[in-house]
């Protein structure tokens, strides 16, 4: 049992943690070509070196490609326990600006729209978040409306910080060895690119769900098509029969992809094709479509469409010439969680102790442990609360930070006994 002392000591370190946090700029870059995207990531790094410290934790590095790493030794007598491994991102999304974050608290919410300083004409509601209901009576945070909050990852970062800062403050919580691990540019889908795998456990547990109670174990099998249209330029007023135009008819061949299949009329279990980016001239034009399934067979089925239109677009214009690049991006993290149900069993087990409903989610996208799982870690998602992320209307319920800090607490324990 976690007494109130101990929640309301979690409620106001975990606010208080991540009030700073989302205030450091973080946003990764999607076009840069160094690693990290952006150097302010290595800003955030360094504040949790320095808190890790003060939390006695060991072996901590912030490493040259900005991994935060730490170990944090088992409880006495439980040294031989299965360790685990606690994961979040440093960085936000470049959907919407992060930089100069302002958060907002509103106090004991009460079912009205919330309104935003720094943009007059937004406003948050049950409406955009019919799970905002829930939440009535409880302190929410937002941004001031002109950025995103950061709740996606700085949430888990503070939950897994607030943890740690329980353990040392309350050493009649026992844990075996816990190993904790931040990561870059997770958002742009590098966030495992390079992490030093010997220094995970065998099983580790992200924090970047979204609503209280949520536990995801399986996410789209994704895929990326670059697909490149070489045409033939030449002067307009001479064109007939010569000119063969690049980008026009990269347009009507994304318009052939059926409009059903696409992310703004799927849900649930429903894969789409995703155009992200269309650009070029006459002569050359690019796109980039990612392919997204929770069965492989669907995103084969994808793949042999395009490569049709592919055939029939040469045909339909001589002289155009078009290449498919197909990209392998990750796996459904299920296929690997299955073969070790203990880590999803712990992981319901502990959102049941910490009094919450629990929510088995199917994952729209990936995370770090979608990556992790196929590399032979196992690595389900846990909460942190937030919602509406990589939006100007992204929130985090106080309550739902406090509960995810609760399941960790009560995961540790579990393990702790294997």
């Amino acid at each position: 049992m976690i007494s109130q002392e101990v929640k309301d000591f979690i409620l106001e370190d975990v606010v208080s943690r991540f009030l700073r946090y989302v205030q450091v700029w973080t946003t990764s870059d999607v076009n840069s070509s160094t690693f990290p995207s952006t150097k302010s990531q290595y800003e955030l790094g360094k504040i949790l070196v320095k808190e890790l410290e003060g939390l006695n934790l060991e072996n901590i590095v912030l490493d040259d490609r900005c991994y935060v790493y730490a170990d944090l030794p088992a409880s006495e007598a439980l040294k031989k326990a299965k360790p685990i491994g606690l994961i979040a991102h440093l960085d936000t999304s470049e959907m919407v600006s992060g930089k100069n974050v302002k958060p907002v608290i509103h106090k004991k919410y009460g079912g009205e729209p919330i309104h935003f300083s720094q943009k007059k004409d937004l406003s948050l509601s049950i409406k955009d978040s019919p799970e905002l209901e829930n939440y009535v009576g409880f302190d929410i945070i937002t941004s001031s409306g002109d950025t995103l909050l950061g709740a996606d990852d700085k949430a888990g970062i503070a939950e897994i910080m607030t943890v740690c800062a329980v353990w040392n403050k309350y050493p009649q919580f026992k844990h075996g060895p816990i190993t904790l691990c931040f990561t870059p540019d997770e958002e742009i889908g590098k966030g495992t690119d390079h992490i030093d795998k010997s220094r995970l456990p065998d099983v580790c547990y992200t924090l970047d769900g979204s609503d209280m109670g949520e536990l995801e174990i399986e996410c789209f099998d994704a895929r990326k098509a670059i697909i490149t249209f070489n045409g033939v330029s030449v002067h307009p007023g001479y064109a007939k029969n010569l000119l063969v135009n690049a980008i026009q008819i990269a347009s009507r061949f994304i318009a052939e992809l059926p409009e059903y299949q696409t992310p703004e009329h799927t849900e649930d279990r429903e894969g789409f094709y995703h155009l992200s980016q269309l650009s070029g001239n006459v002569e050359k034009a690019t796109a980039s479509i990612i392919l997204r399934a929770f069965d492989s067979k669907e995103n084969e089925k994808r793949k042999a469409y395009l490569n049709q239109l592919k055939d029939l677009y040469e045909l339909k214009y001589p002289g155009l010439k078009i290449e498919i690049q197909y990209l392998y991006q990750y796996k459904n993290m299920l296929t690997y969680l299955e073969k070790q149900p203990e880590v999803i069993d712990f992981a319901k087990e502990a959102i049941q102790m910490a009094e919450i409903d629990l929510n088995i989610h199917l994952i729209r996208g990936g995370t770090d442990g979608a990556r992790l799982s196929e590399m032979g870690i196992p690595t389900p998602n846990l909460f942190t609360g937030g919602m509406l992320f990589h939006s100007r209307k992204e929130y985090i319920p106080t309550i739902s930070m406090q509960k995810a800090c609760e399941v960790i607490i009560h995961l540790a324990e579990l393990w702790s006994k294997q």
